[in-house]
């Protein structure tokens, strides 16, 4: 899957911005343009749009960004913690080395969307829609993806200890290289996954099985 994946559309040399991202307001709109090294706090706005857009080393904190849009735009080496992403539309993007540790995604939409590298432990993705969507080395720790929507995601060598994937269909979904001692997810889920045999004692309590 992951060489299906739609990489972002960025033109060459896209200029950079800066001070117009100090104050964000609702419905702003940004396109063609990357930030670099600075740190954006305290921003509270919605429906924000970003198109072809590049951010590099940059730290959003204390920050809410409801119902905003992200499409052909890079994350690289950000720290995106604890941002409230909740009903957001991400298409076309790359989230690589960055910190999304109680990141909150709820219900948003994401399409060909690749994760790599990431610290993700603690994001919560509930409710969100995956399409095409491949999580490359990630910590996903205690991440909730409860009820999901899935069509074609992707684990590759995450850690995913206690990740919550109860209601989310796992169908046909490779986690035979992810690290984890437990996951939060009920039987009927499990139906079609994909596991090594040394991870199938991880899910014998679910059966009702005892293993001597």
């Amino acid at each position: 899957m992951k060489s299906k994946l739609e990489p972002p559309k960025l033109p060459q040399n896209l200029p950079v911005l800066s001070r117009e991202l100090y104050s964000l307001q609702t419905k702003d709109e940004f396109s063609q343009g990357s930030i670099e090294d600075i740190v954006i706090d305290g921003q509270e706005a919605t429906k924000v749009s970003f198109d072809q857009f590049v951010f590099r080393n940059v730290t959003i904190m204390e920050s809410t960004l409801m119902q905003s849009e992200f499409i052909d735009v890079i994350f690289e080496k950000c720290d995106l913690s604890n941002v409230n992403f909740t009903d957001s539309i991400i298409h076309r993007a790359e989230f690589i080395n960055c910190k999304l540790i109680g990141t909150d995604f709820t219900r948003s939409r994401f399409q060909n969307v690749r994760f790599q590298s990431c610290m993700s432990d603690y994001a919560t993705f509930r409710f969100a829609n995956f399409k095409q969507v491949y999580f490359e080395n990630c910590a996903l720790n205690r991440a909730d993806f409860y009820h999901s929507t899935v069509q074609k995601l992707s684990f590759g060598t995450c850690k995913m200890d206690e990740a919550i994937l109860s209601g989310t269909q796992l169908s046909g979904i490779d986690l035979s290289d992810c690290e984890f001692d437990s996951l939060r997810v009920e039987i009927e889920d499990l139906k079609g996954c994909i596991i090594s045999a040394s991870q199938a004692s991880s899910f014998a309590g679910l059966l009702g099985l005892l293993i001597k």
